[in-house]
């Protein structure tokens, strides 16, 4: 766990970046950046969350661009060169993006991750995605594999990134001038992988990682996903509604990871979206004027692609339905929604316009003393270990909670006022893997 000075637990903080904003029109809005693709507007959103120390920045990718989606996914930077830019501008902050596994060589990927981590002398983390949207397959002739066998496939793929990213021991590059030695080739491996669905010799060409490995995230919650983060991943990004469902998921990821290792080394954050003013009238004026951006329809098309199902076909003013498991779709968000619709008798508009407004994220809306009360229920209650931040729009909104919320996070003795450590994994409070070939 990571600890406070006085040596108690504390929040992991890290903010989902998309860049036009978690809202549906937060590009609307003044201020608001209106493109992804403005790489000295994501420095600088960058810069103000190193600023308040958060763990990471976080930025999501797909391999094709939707036009019915958030503005944020139709004209974007692909995530390994933008990590690479803005690791030489930053010092601190965590840089993690998703890269898909059924789309990416691991080879190639095992190098890019790792070129970014030593770039930024090891902040780097990789999300790992199998990848649920049919447009994305098209861009390379293929068809979408069910859900399982993604899954399926990803196991292997990390056995093989991680193995690559072992290929070279501490103290393998010697560069000795006198004798001419440049490498202690007994400290070089290959991997020799030949598996079901990949066959890849080894080494990989970049040296190990100074953090040991690049930190794993992963944000499947479906049984597949589950048990394939218990596995592998350090970090688990979620969507949550409810607090006594978010225990009870977190302690059923704990449980899992617990069979094979700490569970303090999984850290699960579900997604919040914070509305934060300087009073409760503020806040809640400024929540209104969120509500009066959503028009009706405007994310339907986004909402029934994480769904898998074409939510055109449901009534809108009808109880938000039942949806069978779906192929492509986020499995476990819609089972999360049609609970929270079943508890508070919502209806499909109903969620449509969560979804427009925080993208079904957890909704805090209020002074910063009171998303703050929030965010410590759910930390003490073990609901989390801390929480991706999903503003409506940037950087205003980003700003706002670093400003505000940040320093009562800190008086309370939550969240860290400084780094303690250069790495992503100490600011996880994660240990560095041992080399799978040290002798």
């Amino acid at each position: 766990m990571a600890a406070t000075d006085e040596g108690k637990r504390q929040l992991h903080l890290g903010v989902f970046a998309l860049a036009t904003g978690h809202h549906a029109a937060g590009w609307r809005m003044p201020g608001a950046l209106t493109r992804a693709d403005d790489f000295p507007a994501l420095l600088a959103v960058t810069q103000i969350a190193e600023r308040a120390k958060l763990d990471c920045i976080f930025f999501a990718d797909a391999p094709s661009s939707a036009p019915d989606g958030p503005p944020g996914f139709m004209l974007n930077l692909e995530p390994m060169t933008l990590l690479a830019a803005l690791a030489v501008s930053t010092e601190r902050i965590g840089l993690v993006a998703t890269v898909s596994s059924t789309f990416t060589e691991p080879y190639n990927l095992a190098r890019y991750v790792a070129s970014v981590d030593q770039i930024s002398k090891g902040r780097a983390g990789w999300n790992v995605v199998t990848t649920s949207d049919a447009p994305s397959a098209a861009n390379f002739g293929r068809e979408l594999p069910p859900h399982d066998t993604r899954y399926a496939v990803a196991d292997e793929y990390v056995q093989v990134v991680q193995g690559l990213w072992d290929s070279w021991e501490d103290g393998a590059l010697i560069a000795d001038a006198e004798t001419g030695q440049y490498i202690d080739k007994t400290k070089r491996h290959a991997i020799d992988h030949a598996g079901t669905n990949f066959k890849v010799k080894g080494p990989s060409s970049i040296a190990r990682s100074p953090q040991g490995q690049p930190v794993i995230v992963q944000a499947g919650s479906s049984a597949a996903g589950q048990n394939f983060a218990a596995k592998y991943a350090e970090v688990v990004f979620t969507v949550q509604q409810d607090i006594g469902e978010a225990q009870r998921f977190y302690r059923g990821m704990k449980e899992k990871a617990g069979a094979s290792r700490s569970p303090d080394h999984l850290k699960i954050m579900p997604g919040i979206f914070p509305v934060v003013g300087r009073t409760e009238a503020e806040a809640r004026e400024k929540y209104a004027m969120f509500r009066s951006y959503i028009r009706p329809g405007t994310a339907l098309a986004a909402m029934s692609q994480r769904l898998g199902h074409d939510m055109a076909h449901y009534p809108m003013d009808a109880p938000f339905p039942q949806l069978p498991d779906s192929k492509t779709g986020t499995q476990t968000y819609a089972r999360i929604m049609y609970t929270k619709a079943q508890r508070e008798g919502l209806t499909l508009r109903d969620i449509h316009d969560l979804f427009a407004m925080s993208r079904g994220y957890l909704l805090a809306v209020g002074t910063p003393q009171h998303v703050a009360d929030v965010m410590e229920e759910w930390f003490a209650g073990r609901a989390c270990d801390g929480f991706m931040l999903t503003p409506a729009y940037f950087p205003g909104e980003l700003e706002i909670f670093c400003d505000l919320v940040v320093p009562e996070l800190q008086r309370r003795g939550l969240f860290r006022s400084d780094y303690a450590g250069t790495t992503l994994r100490s600011h996880f409070g994660l240990p560095v893997p041992r080399n799978r070939f040290a002798k």
